[in-house]
């Protein structure tokens, strides 16, 4: 996975960045900006939301079960305090095949690159059910 990412990572920033477990907790200091941060618990907090996030995709791959308001509320919450770095962040964080799950969130939210919606490489689908559900709120 990690040359994969290493790809898509690339296309999206156009900046050479080899995201891995030893250097993200860096990567994401670095792109931190919560002007109500007093301390690094809010730091922590914040960097569960990769974990909950990703219990939701899991939730959803297994149950069907899609709470898409609240993984809304935690992607909106990453992109305010990590701002366009939370995509690279979630693409890292979470397993690829969630990756049509969580591009279908991304999308609604408009918060892909249009060049990495269809046909570029790696090409991720749209999960089908997730935007049927999305268009509906």
């Amino acid at each position: 996975m990690a040359n994969r990412w290493y790809g898509y990572c690339n296309k999206l920033s156009g900046i050479m960045i080899d995201l891995n477990d030893e250097n993200f907790l860096i990567f994401a200091i670095k792109n931190y900006n919560n002007p109500g941060c007093e301390g690094l618990s809010d730091l922590e907090e914040d960097l569960k939301r990769f974990k909950y996030i990703k219990r939701l995709f899991r939730r959803y791959e297994k149950n069907s079960v899609l709470s898409e308001r609240l993984i809304i509320n935690h992607l909106v919450v990453l992109y305010n305090v990590f701002g366009e770095s939370a995509t690279k962040m979630l693409f890292f964080k979470i397993e690829e095949e969630y990756w049509a799950v969580m591009k279908s969130f991304l999308v609604y939210l408009n918060r892909l690159p249009i060049e990495q919606i269809g046909g570029s490489e790696p090409h991720i689908p749209l999960d089908a059910n997730v935007l049927e559900t999305l268009r509906k709120l």
